[in-house]
């Protein structure tokens, strides 16, 4: 029995991270997909030495990058020919800035979930996709009517993957109680029980508090990002 063909697809996504509206499936699917990860590295020079102490400061978002190719000369290459941009401006508008949220929307690029890189890790950084922002969209046209109509088009697109603060921290799960831990201020929460939270003790809000030059610290805007300073 021949398996069907699985399409890849790239679906828009809520804040939450559900569904919104209808998955684009690509026509073609991709011959080829590039992922990078990279790291911030500080160089720290030290008088007498041969080369510089390097020094870990930050991890960079990890990118992907693919084309995919478009046709619609099944349609005739003539007067009846369809514009292959029919087809394509979907995909073109995930870079485009969203009337309701002010933003482009965050995606997930769905293709083989069982075996997308990334499906075994540990629980917390299992992935079965690549949720991301659309960074870029190049658009190269080669087939035309002899009206001028694109016909044939292939696309190139990179995607900057996406991750909320707090997820980030579960997924490193960082225990070490000498680094400073950061905390996202989500509704009704007060900052003796952010410090319950963050540090195991609710009197050390005026440790946060100080940290981050709050003025009224039983005032918190939800969305704030803390800084929790490590207890000296």
């Amino acid at each position: 029995m021949v398996q069907a063909l699985a399409k890849a697809e790239i679906h828009r996504l809520n804040p939450d991270g559900t569904p919104a509206g209808k998955s684009l499936t690509v026509q073609f699917n991709p011959n080829e997909y590039t992922l990078v990860k990279g790291a911030k590295i500080a160089q720290i020079p030290i008088f007498g030495i041969d080369s510089p102490i390097l020094q870990f400061v930050a991890g960079t978002s990890e990118t992907m990058s693919f084309e995919l190719f478009f046709d619609s000369t099944e349609d005739g290459t003539g007067t009846e020919a369809k514009p292959v941009t029919k087809r394509t401006d979907e995909f073109y508008d995930l870079i485009k800035i969203d009337g309701e949220t002010h933003a482009p929307p965050v995606v997930l690029f769905a293709w083989g979930a069982d075996t997308f890189p990334g499906h075994r890790r540990p629980d917390s950084q299992s992935r079965h996709g690549f949720k991301a922002l659309v960074e870029q969209v190049r658009q190269r046209f080669t087939y035309f009517s002899s009206l001028g109509v694109p016909l044939r088009a292939t696309l190139s697109l990179t995607l900057r993957e996406y991750k909320t603060l707090d997820q980030q921290i579960a997924e490193l799960n960082l225990r070490s109680p000498d680094h400073t831990k950061a905390h996202v201020v989500q509704t009704g929460e007060t900052i003796t029980r952010i410090a319950q939270k963050t540090a195991g003790d609710p009197r050390s809000w005026r440790r946060i508090a100080e940290a981050n030059a709050i003025d009224d610290p039983f005032s918190l805007a939800p969305g704030t990002q803390l800084a929790v300073p490590p207890e000296v």
